[in-house]
């Protein structure tokens, strides 16, 4: 099949950031194309056109298959524009800091990968993730002891005041940042995920990077009981170049919470929508790690993943690609496939007690979510302590009244004002 010439502005090209898409990811987009048709070609602005893959199996082959790197400078004929440091830069970082960019683990691929995770992987095992249950506990029910302080006329911001601050205070925690100086990486990571752009944008960067740096002098002086003190550990072989434990730290406070964020708030307000699921969940506690997999797959905020980069001519599906192509997987409609999940649209909490039918909203492959098992542990231990503080927890407002950002990359609630 030959591929059409489709130029930046060809109208039949999908707006991705069109409001719709931004406003119902799970539903508007299967409604782009023919269920068994050829991938469509979809652009945003001042962003060369990508293929747009949004059936379940197709992204599963792009997040494994070899043909496809995440790294878009190994691969000739890749856009240019595509580049990590290239968007940044257009959001208002700073020249100087491109090296951390190069130095993470979320752009690297194949060898260089492989080691950065390899370093880190055994912090979020199972095993020690479940170790940190009590103390993620501990912090839920001291930030619900303080929550109906917060309330105003009898009504509760649950992400302002119990979403948002778990998730980052046992990051925080994890990597032995100060208390005293929490808020401010709070605040600095807040507008990094916000969607902000320019001197804000530019300057809160530059202040976690200076942190990071901070941080890692103190570590260096006075190691501790934590990972960072762990990868400075002067008998290890494979230790980190500052610049690549730089770029891990900030990447880890900023994409090790803000998924988790908003996952405990999509989930909340999914379960206050289907009473029946949620006293289902009462009656049942054991359903807990189901239900929390469940909601990942149902309502979780991840819209779309990092594109992925043909390294040879190939076909995904049947949409050929050629070589240095860029495919963009749309997790949120791959979680809606229905063939892949029966009934996609339904919230069902047992689904996957039943049987596995694996979901991709923490990626999958050799990129799948590094910190997926925090975030399934955190949410589990918030619902569970919200459920059992709160039995009569309701929503404030209808929720077709909820605001949602304005981000077509993750699905979240500004607010989720509830009742106590």
């Amino acid at each position: 099949m030959q591929e059409p010439d489709i130029g930046d502005t060809d109208p039949t090209l999908m707006d991705l950031a069109d409001q719709e898409l931004v406003r119902d990811p799970f539903t508007s987009y299967a409604r782009t194309g023919e269920p068994d048709g050829p991938m469509v070609r979809g652009r945003v602005p001042g962003v060369d056109p990508m293929w747009v893959a949004t059936r379940h199996d197709d992204i599963r082959t792009v997040m494994s298959d070899p043909r496809f790197t995440i790294d878009a400078t190994a691969v000739p004929g890749a856009p240019v524009a595509h580049r990590t440091e290239q968007t940044w830069q257009a959001r208002g970082m700073h020249a100087d800091h491109e090296k951390y960019l190069r130095a993470g683990i979320f752009d690297a691929d194949g060898p260089d990968h492989r080691r950065l995770r390899g370093l880190v992987t055994a912090a979020f095992s199972p095993g020690r993730v479940a170790a940190l249950r009590p103390r993620i506990d501990a912090i839920a029910d001291r930030l619900l002891d303080r929550l109906p302080e917060h309330a105003e006329d009898g009504v509760v911001d649950l992400v302002e005041h119990f979403a948002r601050p778990l998730p980052i205070t046992v990051i925080c925690e994890l990597i032995a940042v100060p208390e005293a100086d929490r808020d401010r990486w709070r605040a600095r990571s807040a507008t990094l995920t916000a969607g902000t752009c320019g001197d804000e944008l530019g300057d809160a960067l530059a202040g976690m990077v200076d942190d990071a740096h901070t941080l890692i002098a103190a570590h260096t002086a006075h190691p501790g009981d934590d990972l960072i003190s762990d990868l400075l550990a002067p008998h290890r072989h494979d230790r980190l170049s500052t610049d690549e434990l730089v770029a891990l730290i900030t990447n880890l406070v900023v994409a090790g919470h803000i998924t988790t964020v908003n996952l405990i708030a999509n989930g909340t307000e999914a379960l206050l929508a289907h009473p029946g699921q949620l006293a289902l969940l009462r009656e049942d506690p054991a359903l807990m790690p189901y239900a929390v997999d469940e909601l990942m797959r149902y309502c979780g905020p991840v819209v779309r993943a990092l594109p992925r980069y043909a390294t040879c001519d190939t076909t995904l599906g049947n949409t050929p690609v050629r070589a240095g192509e860029a495919v963009l997987p749309i997790v949120s409609a791959a979680n809606r496939d229905p063939a892949a999940f029966t009934d996609p649209g339904r919230l069902d909490l047992a689904r996957t007690r039943r049987g596995r039918e694996p979901h991709v909203g923490f990626g999958h492959g050799a990129h799948r979510c590094l910190g997926a098992h925090l975030a399934q542990e955190e949410t589990a231990a918030a619902l569970t302590a919200l459920l059992g503080r709160f039995p009569g927890l309701r929503l404030a407002i209808d929720p077709e009244h909820l605001q949602r950002g304005n981000n077509p990359v993750n699905w979240h609630l500004k607010a989720l004002p509830v009742r106590l």
